[in-house]
């Protein structure tokens, strides 16, 4: 009789590498994106003085994309030197488009609410920008791994 290992167990022990290199992947996205997050908001506060709210929120998510897509790449997934740069910035533009509709859709729904304070609208923003993270991180990931 010979042993052979169950395909169920395989299965769970063969990725452990790989839910490790996730895990640590997501820790340091997360990372990226706090700051990220601290740097936008400060940026749409400070052009939210002078700049109308949408404008605001579209200038301090292009500044933030193009830093965080260039840590990610680094930091995240270990990426050096400029192979691959473009199509990477690429994605993350993409991401910035569904994040940038995201965003200004919040805004609209918060000022059709009749809403006008900035930290309600930095809240809202930060959710918005949540979900546009999530969708970032994915395909990154797919694009780079």
């Amino acid at each position: 009789m010979t042993a052979s290992i169950s395909p169920d167990y395989a299965s769970r022990t063969e990725p452990a590498g790989q839910r490790r290199r996730t895990v640590g992947q997501l820790i340091r996205f997360a990372g990226v994106g706090v700051v990220s997050t601290l740097a936008y908001s400060v940026i749409f506060l400070l052009l939210g003085i002078v700049l109308n709210s949408f404008v605001a929120n579209t200038l301090a998510l292009l500044i933030t994309a193009v830093a965080n897509t260039a840590a990610n790449r680094r930091l995240t997934f270990g990426v050096r030197g400029n192979e691959g740069l473009a199509g990477d910035h690429a994605v993350g533009l993409m991401a910035f488009g569904v994040g940038l509709a995201l965003t200004n859709g919040s805004l609209a729904v918060v000022h059709a609410a009749g809403v006008q304070a900035h930290w309600v609208e930095v809240v809202v923003l930060t959710v918005a920008n949540l979900v546009s993270t999530v969708l970032r991180f994915v395909v990154l990931r797919m694009r780079i791994k």
